[in-house]
């Protein structure tokens, strides 16, 4: 599943995608929140969108939920089949592109998946603050489309740009939302060969 993305999107192209859903987004937001990274993994920081008021705000988040218990791993990955999210912190991870892995030998083959005729995507999220005050988001999952199937079993619930907006404040229903997507909907490139 994924646990592994990236983010390549400018401040410009963020910028872009805000101001075409019409949401107001806080003057706060830094540019440094949107630094280029090839690689980020569970534990890492990465931008994340959330509601504030009737706009937006983009901050920095843990990947990963802490552990729910002692010598559990982080919740990096959290199924949406059959769940309301009406009431928990909904979120959308901004990113240009996704890895999933496949093989069995140590290198894995390494694939890059981004939204077809974009430069940003989402993928819908959740996030939570714990007693310190540290943020962390996890990324909702949905049955594999026919783009990711033959690569996985699951699939990151992927948001183009103008859905962004319907995700935070729920202005469709959520099973339009966290759905496999259809054909076509994702490039692949195979930007690794496995072991």
């Amino acid at each position: 599943m994924c646990n592994d993305y990236e983010q390549h999107a400018s401040q410009a192209e963020y910028r872009k995608a805000i101001a075409a859903l019409e949401l107001d987004a806080t003057a706060a937001e830094a540019a440094a929140a949107l630094l280029r990274a090839d690689d980020i993994r569970i534990g890492d920081s990465g931008p994340v969108i959330r509601a504030a008021g009737n706009g937006v705000e983009l901050v920095v988040m843990r990947f990963g939920w802490p552990a729910p218990r002692p010598k559990a791993s982080p919740v990096f990955n959290f199924k949406s089949d059959k769940r309301d999210f009406s009431d928990s912190k909904r979120c959308v991870v901004v990113l240009s592109g996704f890895f999933e892995f496949t093989g069995n030998k140590y290198p894995k083959a390494k694939h890059r998946f981004s939204l077809k005729g974009s430069p940003i995507m989402g993928i819908a999220g959740l996030w939570s603050e714990d007693k310190d005050g540290a943020l962390s988001f996890t990324m909702l999952t949905t049955a594999p489309g026919p783009d990711i199937e033959p690569y996985h079993d699951r699939q990151v619930c992927v948001l183009a740009p103008g859905d962004w907006a319907h995700w935070l404040f729920l202005t469709r229903p959520q099973e339009e939302l966290l759905r496999p997507l259809p054909a076509g909907t994702l490039d692949v490139v195979t930007v690794r060969g496995g072991g």
